[in-house]
């Protein structure tokens, strides 16, 4: 009975599981073989499926001969700064619809929601012609800026759900020994809230790595992201596939590191996030 239940557990679960799972990683594994395939034998024989045909040639030639170190630099600028203004943002704004009633405010939050539902796509001709106007064009501020446009509404409905699991009697008890209401969110809520505000930190940062719609059409001369970087690796005539794959990795590698090292506190932050409140 027990080698039943076993085969039909392997066959039920574990099996479509694991086939699921070679079918999503099967691409990446692909692209990591292509990145370490030298261009001759590419050309002369395709991806080299042993070590033997293995070298590191075009990542070389990626950090020697292009810009990619710099293109990092601008995606860690527009990365960070789009968390610090987003959680900035919206750590204040979900205090205030968390802790205040005030008229609109149900209709604020429905705005908030609403801005995540409509396509990146209709909000880049305001942006750009707002942008141009104002000289930040093309600039680190305003990639961060734009970024910060999605970024904000998701981060304002997570922690709104956050904190208002935070009982009041928290920050009244803080205001009555003394604190003012910012002290109070700063002493009190904060800390309480650190695992949502980290949760919603590495999503943010996550996001606005790898975005490139914002990047290609908002930047990309003077400041040029990982994601618009490695398009330009695609030439006129031929495309350089080792050294592509090979941009597509190291871009790569920061995003999922930083996943990697957090994903129980990011996916268990998310979760909590989504049923408190």
């Amino acid at each position: 009975m027990k080698k039943q239940n076993t085969l039909r557990r392997m066959l039920i679960t574990d099996l479509p599981v694991f086939i699921i799972l070679i079918i999503a990683m099967a691409p990446f594994v692909w692209m990591i073989l292509t990145s370490l395939t030298p261009t001759a034998v590419l050309s002369a024989t395709g991806v080299s499926l042993t070590p033997a045909g293995w070298s590191f040639d075009n990542y070389t030639r990626l950090f020697a001969q292009t810009s990619f170190l710099g293109n990092m630099l601008d995606s860690l600028i527009i990365a960070v700064g789009t968390v610090v203004i987003g959680l900035i943002v919206s750590v204040t704004a979900a205090y205030a619809f968390s802790r205040f009633r005030f008229i609109g405010r149900k209709l604020l939050m429905l705005q908030f929601l609403l801005i995540n539902m409509f396509p990146v796509v209709l909000l880049i001709l305001p942006l750009f012609i707002m942008m141009r106007k104002a000289g930040i064009l093309d600039t680190h501020i305003g990639l961060i800026l734009a970024n910060s446009t999605v970024a904000i509404p998701f981060a304002v409905w997570m922690l709104t759900s956050y904190i208002s699991a935070i009982p009041k009697s928290l920050d009244e008890a803080a205001m009555m020994d003394g604190c003012s209401r910012l002290a109070a969110l700063w002493r009190v809520v904060l800390p309480l809230t650190m695992p949502g505000i980290v949760s919603t930190g590495i999503y943010i940062f996550i996001t606005a790595w790898n975005e490139y719609l914002y990047a290609l059409t908002l930047g990309g001369r003077n400041v040029r992201p990982v994601t618009v970087a490695i398009q330009t690796l695609i030439g006129e005539y031929q495309i350089e596939w080792g050294l592509l794959a090979a941009g597509a990795v190291v871009g790569a590698l920061p995003a999922t590191a930083l996943f990697l090292l957090v994903q129980r506190r990011l996916i268990g932050g998310l979760t909590q996030g989504a049923v408190k409140g």
